[in-house]
């Protein structure tokens, strides 16, 4: 845990709007106390969530993205902080441990060039370091019994949690990726599109679903692994469902329920997969802000959601007046997390069978 910056009271005080009548969750997240051991501190806070940001596009940068998700965490964290603390959702729930420290591997990739095949190397070498990092992290958030939420980043990071997880339930996890890529490409060397299919080769992950994968962004390689590994690994497709309605949104959120949940499962989100949110694959065609907010309910009120991965937005890449738009989305999805949790009982929550909602 050496490698965190933590993020203070006073940090927390610089980017809260006090306003008299009011109380902003800034006001009531918790912090780790100056001179305190972060573990210990987590293992007797009665707090729930734990709130982490890893500011790096690296990842990006090595699979041919455009940087710039490094800056979703400082946007993220000042639209947290001003989020209104009141019945329906409380500041008090989240412990803001802080971000990775990355400043050094940022400061490294600043001239490299992903079209030198050296460069290349020392690119996915610098997100193998992260990794470690990231997943010593998780570890011993989920071992704790506490509830990661992580910012980054871009999807590389997913590695690390399904690691961590996985290494802190003994056992192989589950994934859920609303995402309009696979990030399942071959075995390359670390990058932010095949986060998955190393956690899957090495052992960490047991199950995957991607929820509204663009039929025009699979390559004919990943669809037939797909194919072969179709016990492990599924998808539904954002065509099938919004544009030839084929499938319907609920119908298909209960099937990959009915595949993942039988195991502790981390709940991923790509931003770039919704239209005109700043991200490195930008779009102008997919689901809505609404539907992914109705995903991450659906989804985090299950007792074996374990995490949430919040990834891949860029607000250095959106107009400079909209800016702080990427951290709005970002506390919106979050407070839906954690009051999908409060709000039914997760210890005995049921999946209706598919086949119940059959005509």
């Amino acid at each position: 845990m050496d490698k965190i910056i933590p993020f203070t009271l006073t940090d927390l005080g610089k980017i809260t709007n006090q306003r008299n009548g009011e109380i902003k969750f800034g006001e009531k997240m918790i912090t780790v106390p100056k001179g305190v051991d972060a573990l210990e501190f987590l293992s007797s806070c009665e707090a729930k969530y734990v709130l982490f940001g890893i500011p790096e596009d690296i990842g990006i940068r090595a699979n041919y993205g455009r940087p710039g998700a490094a800056s979703a965490w400082n946007s993220a964290i000042k639209s947290i902080a001003n989020i209104q603390h009141n019945r329906f959702s409380k500041g008090n729930q989240i412990i803001v441990l802080g971000s990775l420290n990355v400043a050094h591997e940022m400061a490294e990739v600043e001239n490299l060039d992903f079209n030198d095949i050296d460069d290349r190397s020392k690119l996915s070498q610098l997100v193998e370091k992260i990794d470690k990092e990231v997943s010593h992290i998780i570890f011993n958030i989920v071992k704790l019994g506490k509830t990661p939420i992580i910012i980054g980043g871009g999807h590389n990071n997913a590695y690390g949690n399904i690691k961590g997880t996985a290494l802190a339930k003994g056992k192989p996890v589950n994934a859920i990726n609303f995402d309009a890529h696979s990030d399942f490409r071959i075995l390359e060397g670390r990058h932010s599109g095949n986060a998955f299919s190393y956690a899957f080769e090495e052992g960490f992950l047991k199950k995957y679903f991607v929820f509204g994968l663009h039929e025009n962004h699979v390559s004919k390689s990943v669809l037939d692994t797909f194919k072969k590994i179709e016990d492990r690994v599924r998808y539904v497709t954002y065509d099938s469902i919004k544009i030839r309605k084929e499938k319907e949104f609920e119908k298909e959120m209960t099937q990959a329920l009915e595949f993942i949940n039988q195991e502790p499962f981390g709940l991923e989100v790509d931003l770039g997969a919704i239209p005109n949110i700043a991200s490195s694959t930008m779009t102008l065609t997919g689901f809505s802000v609404e539907e992914l907010r109705q995903f991450v309910s659906y989804f985090g009120k299950f007792k074996n959601a374990t995490y949430l991965h919040l990834c891949e937005g860029a607000p250095d890449l959106g107009e400079l007046k909209n800016d702080h738009l990427v951290g709005k989305i970002i506390g919106h999805l979050i407070t839906d997390f954690i009051k999908s949790r409060n709000e039914s009982d997760v210890q005995h929550q049921t999946i209706v069978p598919s086949w119940m909602h059959q005509k």
